[in-house]
């Protein structure tokens, strides 16, 4: 067990491992240090010298990234001394950046944005026709497009790629201030988590094209979420907005921290994700083919529901375990039967050995922990057993549709698919970002989502439209 030492960071006393950086007990406790270099996730590189900070006894600052902590240490981040240290450090950075903030995707949530501000370097004491200039575009692969002369040369980037995903596209090209990061000649950047450099960039760099120039990012708003992409369950941030006159929309991922589950990163499909959402939504509900009125769908399900036929409810491995409760609570009181048979969600080419699992589906564990079977020999048998079927959410049948002939079929989807041609009665629901509820990773780690999506005509959840139904059967009528 690690030996705990206290302290002291601006007059007050704090405890931390033995050893451990110094940095790392700052940037933990939200004590604002500034820095390019450092990522918690990569390690100590000490190469922008911008968390500069003064340690009573030391003849000299000290950078907290390569600082360990000591027994009765006394640390300053903040003072004229320091403060002008790291003044001069931050005005050799800007000697060659560019004046593009205004034009610059980065800008509102850029790190040397936010400390020139605070330094107060109003005007350069450099010649504009003096900088150094770089190349503004390139694209290195993987939707990912590098400025050269914004980059502070943190090496963020190359550090990712060398020490996470160990596929070694980018390096440091030339010396001096004619260094650029590049990749090496006939190895583009392609990995399947390329994208994450982008979120690494404390700057205007590296850019994703893919969101690149779509959104000014004050404008947007943001709610914590888990990706459904697979089991892993990465924990993101959904940035939105809700234009005038337009629904809200989704404009990209970003990975959340979480040490437990998805560490910093998340892989580039998962955080491309975000598009489906928008496409090929199922809007109104179908009775026979026909357009209806969504009470009309509701109505016309309970009859079917109540005439005491053998009905079997399929689910969906992505629905909350709330949905899930629900349907078998309803499941129960019909005396009807439940699958959670989706063979379709295991993908053995998606899986590795870092983030990525093969089961693309976000909470199949919650089918174990309210024992609902999910065997094909079962399935197969209630199939032909049943006379009605209640699909929620599971596309298995996208592929099987001559299952579905001689049986009434009510579904539930979020979008459009082949089950809903086959469906006697199709209900549009909620999708996975407009519903909040619980999710179950393969660990067995629970995740509560809450959404904040905001539409002008908000879809009902699977969870309110059962819950609803079982309130009417529970009365007798509806």
């Amino acid at each position: 067990m690690s030996e705990l030492v206290k302290f002291t960071v601006d007059g007050e006393e704090i405890e931390a491992d033995k050893g451990s950086l110094l940095i790392d007990s700052l940037l933990d406790r939200d004590i604002h240090i500034p820095h390019f270099c450092y990522h918690q996730a990569l390690g100590k590189d000490g190469n922008c010298r911008m968390c500069m900070v003064e340690i009573e006894g030391q003849k000299r600052p000290q950078i907290a990234c390569d600082t360990p902590v000591k027994e009765g240490m006394i640390v300053r981040t903040k003072g004229e001394n320091i403060e002008k240290v790291r003044r001069d450090i931050l005005e050799l950075e800007l000697i060659n950046h560019p004046i593009d903030c205004p034009t610059c995707d980065q800008a509102g949530e850029c790190k040397l944005q936010d400390y020139y501000m605070e330094s107060g370097f109003y005007h350069s004491r450099v010649d504009v026709n003096q900088k150094v200039t770089a190349r503004k575009r390139v694209e290195l692969g993987s939707n990912v497009m590098l400025d050269q002369e914004r980059c502070v040369l943190c090496t963020r980037c190359v550090r990712f790629c060398s020490d996470i995903t160990g596929t070694n596209e980018l390096g440091v090209i030339s010396r001096a201030d004619h260094s650029v990061i590049g990749t090496f000649p006939g190895k583009p950047l392609s990995n399947p988590y390329a994208i994450n450099v982008v979120d690494l960039c404390p700057v205007g760099a590296l850019t994703s094209q893919d969101f690149r120039f779509k959104q000014r990012v004050w404008f947007l708003e943001t709610f914590d979420a888990i990706c459904n992409g697979c089991s892993r369950g990465c924990n993101i941030t959904v940035d939105h907005r809700k234009e005038k006159y337009k629904d809200d929309q989704i404009f990209r991922f970003k990975p959340r921290v979480n040490k437990a589950v998805n560490g910093w990163f998340m892989c580039d499909e998962g955080r491309l994700s975000y598009k489906n959402e928008s496409e090929n939504r199922f809007e109104t509900a179908l009775i026979d083919g026909e357009e209806t009125i969504f009470d009309n769908a509701i109505t016309k399900a309970f009859k079917i529901l109540t005439q005491k036929n053998k009905t079997l409810f399929l689910l969906d491995p992505s629905l909350s375990l709330e949905e899930m409760q629900n349907t078998k609570k309803l499941a129960e009181a019909l005396n009807g039967n439940i699958s959670g048979y989706s063979p379709q969600y295991i993908d053995e080419t998606f899986g590795d050995d870092y983030l990525k699992k093969n089961d693309k589906s976000a909470n199949r564990a919650s089918f174990k922990e309210l024992d609902i079977d999910e065997s094909e020999d079962n399935f197969n048998k209630l199939v032909k057993e049943s006379d009605t079927i209640v699909i929620l959410g599971n596309t298995y049948f996208d592929k099987h549709l001559d299952l579905l002939s001689n049986k009434k079929v009510i579904s539930f989807f979020s979008h459009k698919v082949e089950t809903v041609s086959k469906s006697g009665i199709a209900i549009p629901v909620a999708s996975f970002y407009e519903k909040s509820g619980t999710y179950i990773n393969f660990e067995g780690i629970k995740q509560r989502v809450i959404s904040k999506m905001k539409k002008d005509n908000p879809k009902e959840t699977i969870t309110s439209i059962i819950e609803y139904i079982k309130t009417m059967i529970d009365k007798g009528s509806l």
